[in-house]
């Protein structure tokens, strides 16, 4: 059997809202299809992990002390069910072969996840969204993306934002702030930067997974990046 690409793309929730902040818009769904339809077209196996924060966020809620952060983490992963749900329609609108898998147990919406059925699904060339976080609250949707891309064995981890990459500072607020094109892991978990959250890229450092940082509204960024291009992106990796 022909060793094909394997990777695993996470988009944040926020992305899904555009310029609503809140909610999920019909156009950005169809740029997220066309992107991943092309990677399936060019024989990459390809998983997904969507936030849910353009619904809600579990820390966010909870923060007033009337929700527990437990019920808000369990709220933000029904959030990520539901933006799950809405990139499978528009993938399959697309022509592809989609299945959620749910990390909790709703058979009427999405099948359970179960890694070798998810090996399996891969294998046959359908795309498959990971859903409901790990299950667990007190996780991110950034440290699912990591544990699930080790558990299908992903050749990379690429983290789909509205930036380009990493800088040294957040430069929507510092002119002077540096694009760093690569980083090492400890690098990554340095309070100025925070690629994902500490736990994240310590899974993906004990493993060494790459971590791909991107623009995910440049069309075809995905496909260059996983084809070998990087020079629009951030990659978090051992040097």
């Amino acid at each position: 059997m022909q060793d094909k690409k394997r990777v695993l793309v996470k988009f944040s929730g926020e992305a899904l809202s555009g310029e609503n902040g809140f909610g999920i818009e019909n156009s950005i769904l169809k740029f997220i299809a066309n992107e991943i339809k092309e990677l399936v077209k060019n024989d990459i196996e390809v998983g997904i992990v969507i936030g849910g924060g353009n619904i809600i966020r579990g820390v966010s809620v909870a923060k007033g002390g009337l929700i527990k952060r437990t019920s808000g983490d369990h709220m933000g992963m029904l959030a990520t069910v539901i933006n799950a749900i809405a990139i499978q329609e528009a993938l399959e609108s697309s022509g592809l072969d989609v299945r959620v898998q749910s990390a909790i147990q709703m058979e009427a919406f999405c099948e359970t996840y179960i890694m070798r059925r998810a090996h399996r699904h891969l294998e046959k060339g359908r795309v498959v969204i990971f859903a409901a976080g790990t299950g667990n609250p007190y996780f991110t949707t950034d440290t699912t993306a990591i544990l699930r891309a080790v558990e299908i064995n992903a050749h990379m981890v690429i983290k789909a934002t509205k930036v380009n990459g990493v800088y040294d500072k957040d430069p929507n607020k510092f002119n002077d702030a540096v694009f760093l094109q690569t980083l090492t892991y400890d690098e990554a978990m340095q309070d100025n930067i925070k690629v994902m959250d500490d736990t994240a890229i310590a899974l993906a450092k004990d493993n060494s997974l790459p971590i791909v940082v991107c623009n995910m509204f440049e069309e075809g960024n995905l496909l260059k990046i996983i084809q070998g291009d990087t020079s629009l992106c951030s990659i978090v990796k051992n040097q």
